[in-house]
């Protein structure tokens, strides 16, 4: 017996050992980042410009996986059933950790068994834009003619229970304004149908729709941040508008199934960490109407269950469901 627990101390040990060494080799391979949107919105984005710095940083490819759907469930059930072993990581929206529990009756994974977090990323406010053929060129234009609509306008959203769903909700909650939802998946097919006239009004995180602002194809009425954003610094806030307290932000932030070795999670940290202070990457992705915020584990964990509980009375408010 005393063979036998000898034996297994040793195993421990060596098992201790092995996991910084095994830390400072990750990755002998690529790295899977899955986004819950298609290519050419916000996030993914920003999950390209991370991708090309931890590749440089990491000197394996850091590759996208693109899994668009249910606002970004499936995505988070994909990465909740991959190995835990540093290999794949989920770039995390609200819809994810702050939105889904509230919204969905049943969700395939549960983000405090079957993730541990690795850092923020960013925060961004959104625009409330309108095709730029309609006659709306402020909040009060957008109630007016839209109460004078039979229907309402169409609201197009990144998808049901996202962001930019929910900010909908609040909207037409706040002002008895009619709202069709019409979710897509992810904002680039909604900007494509909103600039072409197939639906009415959108919220949109900024780098998404400011190409088509700046192009004339959609007109901003207000940011939903705090203040009013740098890039368009003519565009009132919605509290500025006339709705006090209507304050939505998008965090991001970066996910590993849980299980993964807590060193090559400090690894992935330390390197995150580099790749937003880094001077070029700061300014694109400030470019972007991104506001850098990265962070400890534990910071963002905390960060994750602070944003739950601000819109989850939102979430039963404004009576929004998806089932």
């Amino acid at each position: 017996m005393r063979a036998v627990i000898h034996a297994l101390t040793g195993l421990l040990l060596g098992v201790l050992l092995i996991l910084p060494v095994a830390a400072q080799s990750y990755p002998v391979k690529a790295v899977k980042l899955i986004v819950p949107f298609p290519p050419g919105g916000a996030t993914d984005q920003l999950a390209r410009l991370l991708c090309e710095g931890l590749s440089r940083r990491m000197g394996q490819p850091f590759v996208i996986d693109n899994r668009p759907g249910a606002g970004g469930n499936l995505a988070a059930e994909l990465a909740a059933r991959a190995v835990p072993d540093g290999y794949t990581l989920l770039i995390a929206p609200l819809s994810i950790y702050a939105i889904a529990a509230s919204l969905y009756p049943k969700l395939n994974y549960d983000l405090a068994r079957d993730f541990a977090p690795v850092s923020t990323l960013i925060n961004a406010a959104h625009l409330l834009v309108v095709n730029a053929a309609l006659p709306v060129r402020s909040l009060d234009d957008l109630l007016r003619h839209g109460r004078a609509r039979a229907d309402g306008w169409t609201l197009a959203s990144q998808g049901s229970g996202t962001v930019s769903h929910l900010e909908g909700e609040m909207l037409s909650s706040r002002t008895q304004l009619k709202l069709l939802h019409v979710p897509y998946r992810g904002s680039a097919p909604a900007i494509q149908d909103l600039v072409g006239g197939q639906v009415d009004v959108m919220f949109d995180s900024i780098a998404s729709a400011l190409p088509h602002v700046r192009g004339g194809k959609l007109r901003a009425v207000a940011v939903t941040g705090k203040s009013r954003s740098p890039l368009l610094p003519e565009v009132p806030t919605m509290e500025q508008a006339g709705l006090p307290g209507f304050i939505a932000e998008s965090w991001l932030g970066l996910l590993t199934p849980a299980g993964t070795p807590p060193a090559i999670v400090q690894r992935l940290h330390k390197e995150v960490q580099s790749v937003l202070a880094d001077t070029r990457t700061r300014s694109r992705l400030q470019d972007l109407g991104f506001e850098t915020h990265g962070s400890t584990p534990d910071e963002c964990l905390k960060r994750f269950r602070d944003e739950y509980v601000k819109w989850r009375p939102i979430v039963k408010a404004s009576g929004a469901q998806v089932d």
